[in-house]
C-alpha cells in the first residue's frame, strides 16, 4: 500500500478497516474537523471504504475552511501518489490551482459536495442547494397551514450553498401569499449567532409561527432562544444531523432537510474505487432533496459512522 505524507499541524486520519496490503488507497479531503457536513462525509467515505476493501486517508485542515492549509495538504499528498482522491474543496475557485496539481500528477479525482469550476474529474457527487432550500421551505410553509409569520436565518452571504438555499427559500415563499416574512438575517451557519438573532426576532415580533434556518446549528440556536423566551414556533433546519434528529424525536424541531453529506461520502468513494477497477461510473450524481421528520427519521437515528451506505444503483445513478 502506498504511503501518504503528513503536513505538520494538519489532521490526517487513516480509516476504512483492515484493508489488505495490496488495497487501493483513497485520499479524502474535507473542509473542517467539526462541521456536521464534513464529519458525515468522512464517515460515509470510511464506511464505503470498509465495504469495498480499500484504505482511506482523511485530510482535514486544522483550521476550518483554510484554503492555504488544504492547498498544502494537496501538494504533500500528490507527491506520494495515492491511487485516487475524493475532493471537497474548501473554496472551489481558490483551490483550482491545487486541482491542476492533482491532474498533472495523474491521480484520478472525484469531486464531491462543492463543484469545481475546472479540472479533469472522474465524476461529481452533490446535492442541489437551491432544490434543497425550496423543498425544506415548502415543508415548513405547508406545516404552518400556508399562513402566519415567518423569520429566516440565512448562511454567510459569500458561501454558495447559503445563497442557493436562500433563493430556494424565497421562491417557496412566492407560492404562499398568506405567509408574511417578518425578517431575514445571516447567522453565519453557526449556533450562537443564530440564538442571538432569534432572540432579537422574538423581542421585535409578538407572533412568530415559523423559523426557517439554512442549517441545523442555526435551527438549534433558534430553538434555544424559543425555550429561553418560553415561546413556541415551528422550526426546521438543513443537514439532518444526529443532534437535529434527536430534537425532531423530542418534538423541539419540526424537521431538517437532508443534505446527504454521508451519502456523498459513500458514493464519492464508491465512484473513485469503481473507476480504479475499470468499472462503469456516472459522470454526475445529484442527490434528491428530502426532509427528515418524525415520520422517516429512523435511518438517521444513528451516529453517522454506524449508518449503511447506499449503492450507486440504489440512488438511481446512471452509468
Amino acid at each position: 500500500m502506498k504511503r501518504i505524507g503528513l503536513v505538520i499541524g494538519l489532521t490526517v486520519v487513516t480509516s476504512g478497516g483492515a484493508a489488505p496490503a495490496a488495497a487501493e488507497t483513497i485520499a479524502v479531503f474535507t473542509k473542517s474537523r467539526t462541521s456536521p457536513v464534513s464529519v458525515a462525509l468522512r464517515a460515509g467515505a470510511s464506511v464505503a471504504a470498509k465495504n469495498l476493501g480499500v484504505q482511506v486517508v482523511q485530510y482535514v485542515p486544522s483550521t476550518a475552511d483554510s484554503v492555504e492549509q488544504q492547498a498544502a495538504l494537496v501538494e504533500d499528498t500528490v507527491k506520494s501518489k495515492p491511487d485516487a482522491i475524493v475532493f471537497v474543496p474548501v473554496h472551489a475557485d481558490a483551490l483550482a490551482p491545487a486541482v491542476d496539481k492533482i491532474n498533472a500528477a495523474g491521480v484520478p479525482l472525484t469531486n464531491v459536495n462543492e463543484r469545481l469550476p475546472r479540472g479533469n474529474v472522474v465524476a461529481y457527487v452533490g446535492t442541489d442547494d437551491y432544490e434543497l432550500g425550496l423543498a425544506t421551505a415548502r415543508y415548513l410553509l405547508k406545516a404552518m397551514g400556508g399562513k402566519g409569520n415567518l423569520v429566516i436565518l440565512e448562511g454567510p452571504d459569500n458561501v454558495l450553498s447559503a445563497t442557493a438555499r436562500a433563493r430556494g427559500f424565497k421562491d417557496a415563499l412566492k407560492e404562499f401569499p398568506d405567509v408574511k416574512l417578518l425578517a431575514s438575517k445571516s447567522a453565519n451557519y453557526a449556533r450562537p449567532p443564530a440564538a442571538e438573532a432569534a432572540k432579537t426576532f422574538l423581542r421585535s415580533f409578538a407572533q412568530i409561527d415559523g423559523i426557517l434556518a439554512a442549517n441545523d446549528p442555526m435551527a438549534i440556536g433558534a430553538n434555544e432562544a424559543l425555550k429561553a423566551a418560553n415561546r413556541k414556533a415551528l422550526v426546521v433546519g438543513i443537514n439532518a444531523s444526529k443532534e437535529a434528529v434527536d430534537l425532531i424525536k423530542s418534538g423541539e424541531l419540526l424537521g431538517s432537510g437532508d443534505y446527504n453529506a454521508f451519502v456523498q461520502g459513500c458514493l464519492g468513494t464508491e465512484i473513485a474505487v469503481r473507476n480504479l477497477r475499470k468499472q462503469p461510473t456516472p459522470k454526475e450524481v445529484m442527490l434528491k432533496p428530502d426532509v427528515i421528520d418524525k415520520t422517516n427519521y429512523g435511518p438517521f437515528d444513528l451516529p453517522v459512522e454506524q449508518r449503511a451506505c447506499p449503492t450507486l444503483e440504489s440512488v438511481g445513478a446512471s452509468k
